[in-house]
């Protein structure tokens, strides 16, 4: 039995470790949805509406950041983008390793020191999902891309 529950331990933490990195590029998206969807129901919108708005704001966000990274030919413009969505991720990841380094590390100083690596990780990991996703593609007037994915 104890065998079996230190398995099971280690797949829960580490599907929700996968979780936090696959998930890390959507912060952006969902920190403007909850801002929208709290001033909507704080201005009488009501439960039902709150979570339209939210939800309709946080897509998109999304969609032009994405159509935004696609679109663009400057590299300067890409990273700017990625950038604002990384910053989220990079918060996120700090606050969620530090409140899990609490469980199993007694010192203030380690917890630190691991909240701040996994600030760094969560956030490159994003910052690099955004900006190798996006190919650059030069089509000159006239030409048909073959094989657009």
């Amino acid at each position: 039995m104890l065998a079996l529950g230190l398995v099971l331990n280690v797949l829960g933490i580490g599907l929700f470790c996968w979780a936090i990195f696959a998930l890390a590029v959507y912060a952006l998206p969902f920190f403007v949805a909850l801002s929208i969807g709290m001033t909507a129901f704080q201005s009488g919108a009501g439960l039902i509406g709150a979570l339209l708005i939210a939800t309709a704001g946080g897509a998109l966000t999304l969609v032009l950041g994405q159509v935004a990274l696609a679109v663009s030919r400057s590299s300067a413009l890409r990273i700017a983008i990625a950038t604002a969505f990384a910053v989220p991720a990079a918060v996120a990841g700090y606050h969620v390793v530090f409140a899990l380094s609490q469980i199993g590390v007694p010192s203030l100083a380690w917890r630190e020191v691991f909240a701040c690596l996994g600030t760094v990780c969560i956030g490159v990991t994003s910052w690099t999902r955004l900006i190798i996703l996006v190919e650059t593609r030069s089509i000159g007037p006239g030409e048909v891309v073959e094989n657009p994915s």
